[in-house]
């Protein structure tokens, strides 16, 4: 096959650009993505260009190549909003999960961060529980970004004494299986 039967396949099929463009919008709902398929087309078509014996059937050959990628294009949409709706139960579901563990959670950290040092509660409150920076919070306090560190150390060690003292073994575990009641053997102010 010489160069000029490709020159001339490739004029025909650049020739008939507009109609393939009319085929795949119709299909496709819209022209950037026809565009788009059309340029994968193309792609495709110079790499199978040795395929084709008979001239005649370029345009019928490229129309099949077209049909082929807009299959390959909708299952691709289709595996993609399934994964999509998957992902969004699986969200939902953990979502629901942890809000659920949390309050349960949260009922005995609440209780036992109430209880501990004032400096301690508020620290641990606010960058643990309300996402707040810990140099924000330094800063609103009138602290050293250093002592703040130390102090929601601190907290944090106070705290998980008396989540322990509280609770009991089921601190050991995360508090999964908590079968603590509120209000119930609360500690003391900790150190």
């Amino acid at each position: 096959m010489g160069d000029e039967t490709s020159t001339d396949r490739t004029e025909l099929l650049v020739q008939s650009k507009s109609r393939f463009l009319t085929f795949l919008e119709r299909r496709l709902g819209s022209r950037a993505d026809a565009e788009d398929l059309l340029q994968t087309a193309y792609a495709r078509a110079v790499a199978e260009a040795g395929t084709i014996r008979d001239e005649e059937k370029v345009v019928p050959w490229f129309y099949q190549l077209l049909r082929n990628l807009l299959v390959d294009h909708y299952r691709h949409q289709a595996a993609t909003a399934r994964l999509a709706e998957r992902l969004a139960r699986e969200t939902e579901m953990t979502a629901v999960i942890e809000k659920e563990l949390f309050r349960e959670v949260c009922r005995c950290v609440k209780d036992v961060t109430e209880a501990l040092k004032p400096e301690y509660h508020e620290i641990l409150l606010r960058v643990e529980l309300q996402d707040e920076s810990l140099e924000g919070v330094a800063n609103d306090l009138g602290i050293t970004p250093n002592n703040a560190s130390v102090r929601l150390h601190r907290g944090r060690r106070a705290l998980r004494e008396a989540l322990q003292v509280t609770c009991g073994a089921c601190t050991e575990h995360g508090c999964l299986d908590c079968t603590c009641r509120q209000g119930t053997n609360r500690p003391p102010h900790a150190n």
